[in-house]
């Protein structure tokens, strides 16, 4: 009889365990589907004038997890009229965690726009860059960075007298920030010239006349897809 008690409790103790087990790996699997994404940058990344999941941001967390089994958890640090500048003070302020799976920056439009001096630029995206790797857990492979669009191909730029030269000065901030971007090991992604059909493709231009809209940053997220994935490792249908 002893024995036969002895038995089921061995049994009962060995059954808890492999439940407690299983409950464990099933928390670490769950854990191990979900990734992070951090977005930072301005106008562009918060999505002023189109709605809050128009974003090219929200768009590719859905378009991410529509085509896996993944969970997106997505960070955005942006607002409109943000210079360099002012998304480092953000930054400082409440820094962000540094182990997210995907990182984009797109930031400088302010700069020129408010007229600041180009060497600002210079100074201060290298910064913010190696703080978005820092955030990718230090993967360069982890953060991708988007040209600056270009609003000079907007009705609130065509009617401005420095059209010509908005573009000019856009080309420069974005060819530094891609040398910047391939020094460190980063893939720049072109996006500018999508906003560069703004005019004859009123479609891309959000109600404001000035911002993208929707469909442009769709158009991003069809350039930005397949580095996230690669990026993250999400797999299709994985």
């Amino acid at each position: 009889m002893h024995r036969v008690f002895l038995r089921k409790i061995a049994l009962l103790i060995v059954t808890g365990v492999v439940v407690l087990a299983c409950k464990t790996q099933k928390k670490n699997v769950a854990a191990s589907q979900t990734y992070s994404y951090l977005a930072l940058g301005d106008s562009y990344t918060i999505g002023e004038s189109v709605c809050d999941t128009c974003t090219y941001a929200h768009q590719l967390v859905d378009s991410l997890q529509q085509t896996t089994n993944k969970k997106i958890d997505l960070k955005i640090i942006a607002t409109t009229g943000w210079t360099t500048t002012d998304l480092l003070s953000a930054i400082d302020k409440e820094p962000p965690a540094s182990n997210y799976d995907f990182v984009t920056l797109l930031i400088g439009v302010n700069n020129q726009y408010q007229k600041k001096d180009f060497s600002l630029y210079e100074k201060e995206f290298p910064i913010l860059l190696n703080k978005a790797i820092a955030f990718a857990q230090g993967n360069t492979k982890k953060v991708v960075v988007l040209s600056i669009p270009d609003y000079a191909y907007t009705p609130f730029g065509k009617g401005r007298p420095n059209a010509t030269s908005i573009s000019e000065e856009l080309d420069n901030y974005n060819r530094f920030a891609e040398v910047t971007s391939e020094r460190l090991g980063v893939t720049f992604l072109q996006i500018t010239d999508i906003t560069r059909k703004g005019l004859e493709q009123p479609s891309l231009v959000a109600s404001d006349g000035l911002h993208p809209s929707k469909e442009a940053y769709h158009q991003f997220v069809k350039r930005l897809f397949n580095e996230a994935k690669k990026s993250t490792r999400l797999t299709l249908g994985g």
